[in-house]
């Protein structure tokens, strides 16, 4: 576990009350789906009868064409989850048109880019969801984990402002859910993305001989434990502080 402190003093006001905004969406969305006994992973993965581990849920992602966020649900066979008890995780992505200006990927041996003008895609953050489709944990990985073209923290951290999924396909609630975690998460986010860098400089500096962005042996590089009902708390104390 990773080793997260967030100083709710030193948030911006205006911060503060996007993640409000965006913590209310991601109740309100979990709220209308159990009204009818549904959840957020439930939603998704509707119509997917067998449910295929290792596969992409829904087929061929959900992809923003305005503004570029993509991402996918999938999950591992029980025997291949690591030490965690999860039923499957979504992975979130930015594809370079819907990038800040000025960015660009890291030069890495052996790592070719895409010819595609859209295609060197970043990996932002994953969301692991517990067997009643709730969140549970916030993790990065690897590059070889999902293929990304590696880009530094801070041009990761730049990328999250731009991250929305904007439309209703396959499923208006889900969409919602994810963009709005990503918002209600933004500090933590930002901790564990710059966390991932150091744990790749420190795997690298103990084992200098190997690929450490291709290396099996580190897939995880930094995670933490998350309950939707805690963080809004703690905006929600923050902001009444304030006041």
């Amino acid at each position: 576990m990773t080793e997260i402190t967030v100083d709710w003093a030193q948030i911006e006001t205006g911060l503060l009350q996007k993640m409000q905004a965006a913590g209310r969406d991601v109740m309100e969305c979990q709220r209308v789906l159990a009204a009818t006994g549904d959840n957020i992973v439930g939603e998704l993965i509707r119509d997917a009868d067998p449910f295929f581990e290792w596969s992409h849920y829904p087929d061929g992602d959900v992809y923003d064409r305005i503004n570029h966020g993509q991402f996918y649900y999938h999950a591992h066979p029980k025997d291949a989850q690591r030490e965690w008890d999860e039923h499957g995780h979504f992975h979130t992505f930015m594809r370079p048109r819907g990038m800040p200006d000025g960015i660009t990927p890291l030069a890495i041996d052996g790592v070719v880019l895409p010819d595609g003008p859209n295609d060197a895609l970043s990996h932002l953050v994953a969301i692991s969801m517990d067997g009643f489709g709730l969140a549970q944990r916030l993790f990065t990985t690897n590059r070889w984990v999902t293929g990304e073209i590696w880009y530094d923290a801070d041009s990761v951290v730049a990328m999250l402002d731009n991250f929305i999924i904007d439309h209703a396909k396959p499923s208006w609630p889900v969409n919602r859910w994810v963009s709005g975690m990503m918002v209600f998460y933004r500090p933590q986010i930002e901790q564990l993305i710059r966390a991932r860098d150091l744990a790749v400089a420190a795997w690298q500096a103990k084992y200098p001989d190997r690929d450490v962005y291709e290396d099996r042996d580190l897939e995880v590089t930094s995670t933490i434990d998350i309950r939707v009902e805690d963080q809004m708390r703690a905006v929600n104390t923050e902001l009444a502080r304030r006041r």
